[in-house]
């Protein structure tokens, strides 16, 4: 785990996307998934939320963090996984007095990134057409469940009904013939994660663009466009052949074997890429047979022939522990693995020395902990240096940064403009 010297030091290091501000009127998951990633990079990140309830996650718990004394505190788990690094700044965005904050602020940065229903912006001037002919360097990124067009614009967009619409549940679940069998979403929300990083690509793009030419543009974000883009492969085996995919369980379409198995003592996963790890599979498995068999000895001959071959592989790995087929098979060279929950994962030494949990400092706690960014640049690290806000944890900082005047701040927190 990070030591809080390391994040020191990291802060020293300008990131990649030092001298960049953001403007983040999202809320959620899809995109303060974005701007967190952003604000990892080096991006100085201003999260606006509404006072007195803030960012909607807030309050999507528990689990909350714990206290000083071990106590509940008002922070979600859920919020403090996707916003770390930035600072927030509360406003009544539905008063005229805050239209016009954002306006001002939306001057003094490089990036606005937005989660309002359709339209909804232009109810107070906004919009991004409005502030593109104010700030023609604007990268503004819209991020919806449908886009700004189509017949399904105006409809509120949710990860799990989009999971749904965009066919990812048809092929995620057990066989329909099977026990447990019938559609599933997956386990994390992925239509918005996907979102999120698809967001932080386009964003980096425009920001290129930008620099390149002077000009900012409009970025339509859609998680209904994300989640078909992210079926990949089974995207293409449907447009080359018109058949739809189904359900498959933990087996895979194109590949044998290549699915989670039973051992004696526990599951684990075998996934078999090519004919020559086959042949070696079939070796530890005692049944060198199987690699000279005519039904098997291909891939694509095992993918036609799965219902003979994976129940008598089925029937093999029952035979030893989970551990010594690992052993065996990673010896070898056979692509396989554990099935681990996440306190084992937390505590896997590859995951221990690749840095994949930070503890941060937190107004509130001594012991947040956070999963971290996956991206290791040699020159501009990531860095954490703002555990996630409390609300308005920043507004008074950030105003005076925007040129408010002490006299301005008092009478927009009096009038209840911002917290």
């Amino acid at each position: 785990m990070n030591k809080q010297a390391d994040h020191d030091t990291q802060a020293q290091t300008p990131g990649a996307l030092s001298g960049v501000r953001v403007l983040d009127l999202s809320r959620v998951l899809a995109g303060p998934w974005c701007t967190q990633t952003l604000a990892d990079l080096g991006a100085d990140v201003i999260k606006i939320e509404r006072p007195g309830s803030g960012d909607d996650t807030r309050a999507w718990g528990p689990p909350y963090l714990k206290d000083r004394e071990g106590q509940d505190s008002s922070e979600a788990a859920y919020y403090l996984g996707a916003n770390r690094n930035k600072r927030s700044l509360a406003v009544d965005i539905a008063s005229p007095a805050g239209q016009a904050l954002i306006r001002k602020l939306a001057g003094q940065v490089d990036v606005l990134v937005e989660n309002f229903k359709v339209g909804d912006l232009a109810r107070y001037g906004l919009d991004a057409q409005s502030l593109l002919a104010e700030y023609p360097g604007l990268v503004i990124c819209s991020i919806t469940g449908f886009g700004q067009t189509g017949p399904y614009k105006d409809r509120a967009g949710y990860d799990y009904a989009v999971q749904g619409l965009g066919g990812l549940m048809s092929v995620t679940g057990e066989r329909d013939d099977l026990p447990g069998g019938g559609p599933q979403k997956v386990g994390v929300a992925v239509a918005d994660l996907f979102t999120g990083l698809y967001s932080t690509v386009a964003i980096l793009a425009a920001l290129r663009h930008r620099d390149a030419t002077g000009q900012g543009q409009v970025i339509d974000m859609a998680l209904l466009d994300t989640q078909v883009a992210m079926l990949a492969n089974l995207g293409a085996n449907y447009l080359c052949t018109g058949v739809a995919p189904r359900r498959m369980g933990n087996a895979h379409a194109n590949i044998v074997p290549y699915q989670a198995f039973e051992a004696s003592d526990g599951h684990l996963i075998l996934a078999v890429g090519n004919d020559k790890q086959f042949a070696k599979f079939a070796e530890i498995a005692g049944r060198p047979d199987w690699a000279t068999d005519a039904r098997f000895a291909r891939n694509a001959d095992r993918v036609r022939h799965r219902e003979l071959l994976v129940p008598e592989i089925a029937a093999a790995l029952k035979t030893r522990p989970r551990q010594s087929w690992l052993e065996a098979l990673e010896a070898a060279k056979v692509p396989c693995g554990a099935i681990n929950n996440l306190a084992e994962v937390f505590a896997d030494p590859q995951v221990q020395a690749r840095d994949l949990q930070v503890a941060m400092e937190h107004p509130l706690s001594d012991s947040l902990r956070l999963v971290a960014n996956p991206i290791k640049l040699s020159a501009t690290p990531v860095s954490y240096r703002r555990a996630p806000p409390l609300l308005g944890q920043h507004s008074e900082e950030l105003l005076r940064e925007a040129g408010l005047s002490a006299d301005e701040i008092a009478q927009l927190k009096a009038q209840g403009v911002v917290q």
